[in-house]
């Protein structure tokens, strides 16, 4: 086996840490705040508890509770695909480190719909009176996650298939 195929060492625990943290600081907040108490911890950030039955930036948040079943059974696909994504590929080390901080906020909302019927969202930042959609670790996770994701395949895959393609025009 070689070295890339073994990553899935790493990166699932990598994925379980995430997800654990996102759900130790859920409840953190659940018990210290009363929905839609506010904490200024400074002048463009805030601890928030609030609570998101949609999906990203509160798409579908009032469709009427159908969704949530979709949203965790989604959740749950994209979370196998991912892991066994990550079981079975020959992947950089930054391709690993992005499916497995998608898998782990990935699970850590999924756990929280499955909970809830709804994602509990905590972080607040704001400029000027306008204010980003409250969010979480798990949040944090995916958002990374696709960015890695996104900068592999905009600048390391190109440059290693021209590598590829140098190496197999010479004779």
């Amino acid at each position: 086996m070689n070295k890339s195929a073994r990553q899935w060492r790493w990166a699932l625990p990598m994925a379980a840490l995430i997800a654990l943290a996102d759900v130790i600081t859920k409840e953190v907040v659940q018990a210290r705040f009363a929905f839609g108490e506010r904490m200024e911890v400074a002048s463009f950030f805030n601890l928030v508890f609030w609570l998101n039955p949609g999906a990203a930036f509160g798409f579908l948040a009032n469709a009427g509770g159908w969704q949530k079943p979709i949203l965790v059974g989604l959740g749950a696909i994209v979370s196998s695909a991912i892991a066994v994504w990550i079981l079975r590929g020959s992947m950089s080390r930054m391709v690993a480190f992005g499916l497995a901080a998608i898998l782990g906020g990935a699970v850590g909302n999924v756990i929280d719909r499955a909970r809830h019927g709804a994602v509990v969202d905590w972080l607040d930042l704001h400029v000027a009176g306008w204010h980003w959609p409250a969010f979480n670790i798990a949040d944090i996770g995916i958002t990374v996650g696709a960015g890695l994701l996104i900068l592999d395949g905009l600048f390391v895959a190109p440059r290693k298939s021209a590598s590829r393609a140098d190496t197999a025009d010479r004779p």
